[in-house]
């Protein structure tokens, strides 16, 4: 049977805005919402995310990705613009498409699916319209002052990934070490500096196809707890054999609770991410 790696972060409580907007005196919706039951909360799209996640692979394996980003021009470039999952990370953790026409105007595409999957993030928290107004400063006019909506909150998301997918497998282990140092996200979302890393993160490492740990965590009261993952624990659909749990809910009574039902649990973030590079028998990488 194929191993899988499954993940589901929350990340640390800030501020979320996005500072692009300058409208014509209009309140602009800079932020993307979601609608869940009677309440509106605020999301970060999948492409944001692994925007962070590029950029962290950039900075750490250069000359093992093919799409790097210059801040200097705002602009990216290839190493080689015909792909090749065996020779870079990003082509094989994030796949790519090259569309083209053949001869005869046939179709020349060449693609690979991405082989990490990342969902989007939602906010713990519902977001209650909060705006902040500001000048862009010079001469007066209709767009010298404009409005950016913010929110104080965390946000959940997860990931998956079957290594054996991968043309190198090994490559499992930096998908962990990028989301434990994801600085901020970017891309089509925002620009704004948001601590993603994990506050708390359960790992799931399985044959079982299927996540089940996607949104494990809630906000409850000031802490965040995670009575949806301790209930499938409880109940047998998830082994406690299978997860790693660590960050700040293993000192809630939540930590406590899974500790007893067998979950490896760690108040480390970093230690649960070794644990799991080493769970996954993937050769590590110096």
């Amino acid at each position: 049977m194929s191993q899988h790696l499954f993940a589901t972060i929350v990340t640390s409580t800030a501020v979320a805005a996005n500072n692009r907007g300058e409208g014509d005196g209009s309140t602009l919706s800079t932020l993307q919402k979601i609608t869940r039951g009677n309440d509106q909360y605020t999301t970060v799209s999948a492409e944001a995310i692994r925007w962070g996640l590029r950029e962290y692979l950039q900075n750490h394996y250069e000359t093992e990705t093919n799409r790097t980003f210059n801040p200097d021009t705002d602009k990216y470039s290839f190493k080689n613009e015909k792909f090749s999952a065996e020779e870079f990370i990003d082509d094989d953790l994030f796949g790519y498409m090259d569309a083209k026409k053949g001869k005869d105007n046939e179709d020349a595409t060449t693609k690979r699916r991405g082989a990490l999957e990342i969902s989007r993030a939602i906010s713990l928290d519902p977001y209650w319209g909060d705006i902040a107004f500001g000048s862009k400063g010079g001469e007066k006019g209709k767009t010298s002052i404009h409005s950016t909506e913010v929110h104080c909150t965390a946000y959940q998301y997860t990931i998956a990934l079957t290594p054996e997918s991968l043309k190198k497998p090994e490559r499992a282990a930096l998908v962990l070490d990028a989301i434990g140092a994801v600085r901020h996200v970017g891309g089509n979302h925002a620009r704004f500096l948001y601590d993603f890393r994990p506050e708390s993160i359960v790992i799931r490492i399985t044959d079982d196809p299927s996540p089940w740990i996607m949104d494990s965590f809630k906000r409850m009261g000031d802490t965040v707890g995670c009575p949806k993952l301790l209930r499938l624990v409880e109940v047998g659909d998830v082994a406690a054999s299978e997860l790693i749990v660590a960050g700040e809910i293993a000192d809630t009574p939540y930590g406590e609770q899974l500790s007893k039902l067998g979950v490896k649990v760690f108040r480390g973030v970093k230690e649960a991410i070794a644990e799991a590079k080493q769970t996954l028998g993937t050769p590590q990488r110096v």
